[in-house]
């Protein structure tokens, strides 16, 4: 079986390795209302080139709408023309006065087959955007503005005074008439029609967060079902790197956070070896999570550095990169279900139900992680992708859901043992320990899921990296509680703790490894309690001498 998922794992891999900030897809008989093909943050000088190969469709009406709407948000939250227009097309609607306009802006590119051109229109928010025919533009456009700007740089202040007030003019009576209101050539061959176009970002006024979409306007008519065929080539980048504005600082975060991961695992073998108590076998997993935790951020990191410099990543560091995520995670929930059911700190043997956790939990997490394999590897505008993406939500919801079973079942089991061993003490030490565990795992699920959802819609979008850097300072803050309050050691001040839960004078000290060994000594009793104690004993030495009467 795990053979089976190893090879599963390699095959996606290497079925699936998309080409980075360098997109090509392939539509086939598709019969979506609008397909996203692409988010991406751009800063000043960034350019996003399309390239549209052999569109046909299954009818020829001439007043059918086809084309591209290219929208620009602050933050990565749904798109507000998508979000709240899905029941008409947007190419019906340009420069419809109703649209949501603030810190929003939107350029249209409609396939005007009759004529065979491709019409632009920008909003007034894009009025500035600089769109060329092809790269051969943009490159004679780019030396024009250094020279000038070098030339500016030595001229004296009138000269200077003077050149931007003349660009300035320039630009005014330009923007909107050679850029914005154009048309481009749409050329018409055996297979369908080819168009391309590049977006240039000028000024630090147009960077944004821009959401390319291909629309299919007859699709919106209720009865009708057009389906379209396409190839596209996307090609993102800002200057020479192809990330975007908010992925610019992943790799360096992921590295950093990598040297961490493996200098906390160094410690903790340290404490491990140096140790004059009970190491157990719980202690050597979680050694093995920390460093495969640090090896996956560090093929993260090298994952991540590849796509900076050349658009794509190298197969190889992917693979390895995905291998180490797939062990980590499940090594992580194997801990965490083993430190739930109290794998040698209640228990030397699993129990029957504790198996069937594994059962569940094991194959989901393996499922999870292959499903998140695939949503990175495959393209937004693929078919399946949000498909894909649904089913690792409701997959990763149910693995952490079930690992908390076994610290529910724990705890449980050790109020029922507090109240009938009459080891009121430690199990109650134990308890709150397992609590103490359960709600640490609920905070990890919360903060790792929900506020780091919440984050990537809220934030700006150059400071997209923060969701990865608050998810993984979470993710080693929750290593570095577990592994303090499961360590061994000797008068651990976790495990001084009262023998009840309310107001009792009774401190207790534990001996040695926390859950396994006993207690050294009752360091104060309560007079009361004493006395209640003594008149037990008396009561059970007068019924033990009337039965030998």
């Amino acid at each position: 079986m795990k053979l089976k998922v190893f090879s599963f794992l390699l095959i996606s891999c290497l079925l699936h390795l998309s080409y980075g900030r360098i997109h090509k897809l392939s539509i086939k008989n598709d019969k979506r209302q609008y397909i996203a093909l692409s988010t991406f943050g751009f800063y000043k000088g960034g350019f996003l080139e399309v390239k549209l190969l052999n569109f046909h469709t299954d009818r020829n009406a001439d007043n059918d709408k086809f084309g591209f709407s290219l929208d620009k948000t602050l933050n990565d939250a749904m798109n507000p023309y998508i979000g709240g227009r899905l029941d008409h097309c947007l190419l019906d609607h340009q420069g419809d006065s109703s649209m949501p306009s603030n810190n929003v802006g939107a350029v249209f590119f409609v396939i005007d087959r009759k004529n065979k051109l491709l019409n632009i229109n920008c909003s007034s928010e894009l009025m500035n955007l600089y769109i060329f025919k092809d790269r051969s533009q943009l490159l004679s456009y780019r030396p024009k503005r250094d020279s000038l700007s070098d030339q500016l740089l030595f001229s004296t202040r009138n000269n200077i005074q003077n050149s931007v007030a003349t660009s300035n003019q320039r630009r005014k009576r330009n923007t909107g008439n050679e850029h914005c209101t154009q048309n481009l050539p749409l050329v018409e061959t055996k297979q369908g029609y080819n168009t391309n176009f590049i977006i240039y970002v000028a000024t630090e006024k147009e960077e944004g967060l821009y959401n390319l979409y291909f629309h299919s306007c007859p699709n919106y008519v209720e009865g009708q079902s057009v389906e379209v065929d396409f190839n596209i080539e996307i090609e993102e980048r800002n200057n020479e790197n192809y990330l975007s504005a908010g992925e610019m600082p992943l790799p360096a975060l992921y590295f950093m956070m990598s040297l961490l991961f493996f200098l906390s695992g160094c410690f903790w073998v340290f404490i491990l070896v140096k140790s004059n108590h009970t190491v157990f076998k719980i202690h050597y997993l979680m050694a093995v999570l920390v460093y495969l935790k640090s090896l996956s951020l560090l093929f993260h990191a090298i994952n991540y550095h590849f796509i900076e410099t050349k658009g794509e990543h190298v197969a190889a560091w992917a693979i390895l990169f995905y291998i180490t995520h797939l062990l980590k995670g499940s090594v992580l929930f194997i801990t965490i279900v083993l430190i739930g059911t109290g794998w040698t700190f209640i228990k030397h043997l699993l129990s029957e139900r504790d198996k069937k956790i594994f059962m569940i939990v094991i194959p989901l997490q393996v499922l999870a992680n292959v499903v998140k394999i695939i949503i990175e590897e495959s393209e937004e505008g693929d078919v399946e992708h949000k498909t894909w993406l649904d089913v690792f939500i409701l997959v990763d919801l149910l693995c952490c859901g079930a690992i908390l079973f076994p610290v529910v079942w724990s705890i449980r089991y050790l109020q029922e043992a507090s109240t009938i061993d009459g080891k009121a003490a430690m199990n109650l030490r134990k308890l709150k320990l397992f609590r103490h565990f359960y709600i640490m795992i609920v905070c990890y699920i919360y903060f790792t899921r929900i506020i780091v959802f919440l984050l990537q819609m809220t934030v700006s979008f150059q400071y997209e990296w923060l969701d990865e850097m608050f998810r993984e300072m979470v993710t080693y803050v929750f290593y570095v509680l577990t592994g303090y309050k499961f360590r061994p050691a000797s008068a651990n001040p976790y495990f001084q703790i009262s023998t009840e839960e309310d107001d009792e004078d009774m401190d207790i000290v534990v001996s040695q490894c926390g859950v396994t060994e006993g207690l050294s000594k009752l360091s104060r009793i309560s007079n009361d309690q004493g006395e209640e104690d003594n008149e037990v004993l008396l009561l059970s030495k007068r019924e033990s001498s009337h039965e030998y009467d």
